[in-house]
């Protein structure tokens, strides 16, 4: 998992960054408001709204636009009509990618992902053509402050967690896409401070190209994060110590 490791620390940053332009209250508050929408308002019966309203509250996002998102999952008010979709597609060199969008105008979003491939030298492929290389996985991340890594190890792998790593500031814990939701509650259970956490495609096998074709592919990622009706991007790119040292510059 040393490669998934290196995407989740560009991956944690590019999430302050985005925190910083209030990018990320649109992402977060359409989870908030499609986990009400599935599991009801009450964050004591939705484990997937309380991760939910917990993201909200650590990005710093006000009350008023949480309660506001929830009040559009359960329907008291208009907006909450989402529908989620997966694209798949081809960057620089064949670099596979999977996008997951999560809107209220298909076609809307269908254009603007179609764009971004076609501005960073990239197209899109029909459902299939490059999801045969990923397999869904469960991601969470724990806030690393006064936690025994021995004992949360011991915890996850009980629970059903196949990989935990400590990355100095957090630590990550992957699942089986079977047993994400046991993790993660028992996590929570056992008070650990979950910072994130979702279902994320990993590439099976990853693709290492020259610092330039990289980067080139790390700006059509950027790119398509960058629009709103995305939730998360994909891609089977290997995040190599050169090209994360590059990324960071």
């Amino acid at each position: 998992m040393s490669g998934h490791s290196k995407w989740s620390t560009i991956k944690r940053k590019k999430s302050a960054e985005d925190a910083k332009r209030g990018k990320i209250f649109t992402r977060i508050a359409k989870e908030v408001t499609l986990a009400a929408r599935e599991g009801g308002g009450d964050e004591s019966m939705n484990p997937k709204l309380a991760l939910a309203v917990s993201k909200a509250k650590a990005a710093n996002m006000p009350k008023d636009n949480i309660e506001r998102a929830i009040k559009k999952g359960t329907g008291e008010l208009e907006g909450g009509q989402l529908e989620s979709f997966t694209y798949e597609g081809y960057g620089i060199d064949g670099v596979a990618f999977i996008v997951e969008v999560l809107t209220d105008n298909k076609n809307r979003a269908l254009a603007e992902v179609k764009n971004a491939f076609n501005k960073n030298g990239g197209s899109l492929a029909s459902n299939g053509a490059v999801s045969w290389q990923f397999e869904q996985k469960g991601y969470i991340t724990i806030t690393r402050e006064g936690v025994d890594f021995d004992e949360l190890f011991l915890v996850a792998a009980e629970a059903g967690a196949e990989d935990v790593v400590d990355e100095g500031d957090a630590i990550l814990v992957f699942t089986p896409r079977e047993a994400y939701g046991a993790v993660e509650s028992t996590l929570r259970e056992n008070g650990y401070k979950v910072e994130d956490g979702e279902l994320r495609w990993f590439a099976q096998n990853e693709t290492v190209l020259p610092v330039s074709k990289a980067m080139q592919n790390m700006r059509l990622l950027e790119r398509l994060e960058d629009l709103d009706d995305v939730q998360s991007v994909s891609s089977n790119l290997e995040i190599t110590e050169e090209l994360a040292l590059a990324y960071d510059e």
